[in-house]
């Protein structure tokens, strides 16, 4: 514990530096030929001496001369020796140290090995993901030696799978073998890249045998991580499919009204959230983690605004005849790009996430969870849920239950179907501009965002049911994760190809969709 106090001290570059190094090892690790340098420093690297990690971070820093085989550190004009620490009067012939990458990479490796014996087990952690890529057999006393020290049972494995990491490159097949055997406990995908990369090299035969039984214990564990992040990105995709479907199922499955500019209304909403952002940006950036809580209610009541105006002054004029409203609101999308082209400009823009929203879980050693996906996860779920109640506990909820099922019905009993109708594509817009707000957190924002999501959305829709909430959830989660399957297999292109003939046969077999509307005037 006494040598870990040293040591974070001098790497820290605390007064209480130990200076251990000797004069004749300070200036061979500073000056002459990069193969002599690497191999003083790693003879000073496996002693352990703790004063090598100030000396090498000065190095880094270019802070070292030389002068006569001597190395000296010189800081605010002032000069010390490199292996006492004592204040020193600067050579008039004192040269920089120049290091090239190599060396640099060797230093910075250097510094790293030297963190295994911190007293600080966040900091030992650390060093061990940082060696990962960096570390050679010149290391391996060091490595040893913390190995044998470590008192954590996760680190020291992970210590003993950086031995081994080091040694599947060593000149001894026996070793390599070894080394191979032992990374089969890994789960980690660097393993699994240099385990391929060590067999594509291989000439041994019983070394390539070693390290093709390690590659395959090492993919068998990886294999879960991959189905379940495969899931989870399905899942993802499919979310994001239902915020965009579900103001369409309302206002598709109510008025039968083919809306090509739902995706115009979806961009509305992400440009509403990035306006918001560069308003906290510019008068409330102490609060710009909470911008979110006010861009959500802005998206949703900038979209809803614009889309009652199309539906009183062009939609409601329309009503009933599809092929009419499909053509109009296809101008209507053209009209609102070009009208944000002329505002923000043809390029995309960037809305940053909140801090709370940036990083993931670590689940498992090849999958991890964004926040930010959780986080759009979730805010559907919750949309659903306010979208359910609504529908079904509310007076609104059920005179736009009553007209979709049937329109003359409603309106014979007093339920004026014209502000019903502008009140149901108000909120179909709205919820369009809730999922711009969570697009927003995932993607730039630019004038075609919507272009990309409107005929999946439209799938979703006819798949799940006209005006059926349950089935458009289905829908979406389905097309989701079956997307994310066939883009494994197939490749993007023919995914979608695929999902599309998936889409066209079974509305074939089943027009009505996986949930069909109940009621009077539906079909049989």
């Amino acid at each position: 514990m006494l040598r870990r106090l040293i040591l974070l001290f001098a790497l820290l570059g605390g007064v209480s530096t130990v200076w251990a190094l000797t004069p004749e090892q300070a200036g061979a690790i500073a000056a002459g030929d990069s193969d002599d340098r690497v191999k003083a420093l790693n003879e000073v690297v496996a002693t352990g001496d703790p004063a090598l990690g100030a000396f090498a971070k000065a190095l880094l820093d270019d802070e070292v001369k030389t002068a006569g085989g001597k190395a000296y550190i010189v800081r605010d004009g002032k000069a010390v020796e490199a292996a006492s620490g004592a204040a020193a009067v600067l050579p008039a012939d004192a040269e920089d140290a120049v290091n090239n990458n190599r060396m640099r990479r060797e230093l910075e490796a250097a510094i790293a090995v030297l963190k295994l014996v911190s007293p600080d087990r966040a900091v030992r952690a650390a060093a061990i993901a940082e060696l990962k890529d960096q570390v050679d057999e010149g290391k391996l006393g060091l490595i040893d030696k913390a190995a044998d020290a470590e008192t954590d049972p996760e680190l020291k494995a992970r210590l003993q799978l950086l031995r081994a990491a080091v040694l599947v490159s060593s000149d001894d097949p026996a070793k390599r073998a070894a080394a191979a055997k032992a990374l089969s406990g890994s789960s980690s995908p660097a393993t699994r890249s240099l385990l391929l990369e060590k067999l594509a090299g291989e000439q041994d035969a019983t070394v390539r045998a070693a390290i093709q039984a390690a590659l395959d214990s090492v993919q068998g564990q990886l294999v879960w991580g991959e189905r379940l992040g495969l899931l989870f990105t399905g899942a993802s995709l499919g979310s994001i499919l239902l915020l965009v479907a579900l103001g369409l199922a309302i206002t598709y499955g109510l008025m039968g009204v083919i809306n090509m500019a739902h995706g115009e209304l979806m961009m509305i909403g992400a440009y509403a959230t990035y306006v918001v952002q560069n308003l906290f940006k510019s008068y409330l950036p102490g609060l710009f983690d909470w911008y979110i809580v006010l861009a959500i209610p802005a998206a949703f009541l900038a979209s809803a605004g614009v889309g009652a105006v199309l539906e009183r002054s062009v939609i409601r004029w329309l009503y009933g005849r599809p092929l009419e409203t499909l053509l109009a609101t296809w101008g209507i999308s053209l009209v609102l790009m070009q009208g944000v082209r002329s505002l923000f400009g043809a390029q995309n823009v960037g809305v940053e996430n909140p801090s709370w929203m940036s990083g993931g879980i670590q689940v498992l050693p090849n999958l991890v969870l964004p926040y930010n996906r959780l986080a759009i996860l979730l805010f559907a779920a919750l949309v659903l849920l306010g979208m359910a109640a609504l529908i079904g506990r509310t007076r609104l909820g059920l005179f736009v239950r009553g007209v979709t099922q049937n329109r003359r019905m409603a309106s014979c009993v007093g339920v004026n179907t014209a502000r019903i109708d502008m009140v149901a594509f108000s909120l179909g817009a709205g919820i369009a501009g809730l999922a711009g707000c969570a697009l927003s957190q995932v993607g730039n924002v630019g004038p075609d965002l919507g272009q990309g999501y409107i005929v999946d959305s439209f799938m979703v829709v006819v798949l799940g049911g006209v005006g059926q909430l349950a089935g458009t959830v289905y829908a979406a989660l389905g097309l989701g994760i079956l997307n994310k399957l066939l883009e494994g297999w197939a490749g993007a292109v023919l995914a979608k190809i695929m999902v599309l003939v998936f889409i066209v046969i079974f509305i074939q077999k089943r027009p009505q969709g996986i949930f069909a509307v109940k009621g009077r005037s539906a079909e049989a």
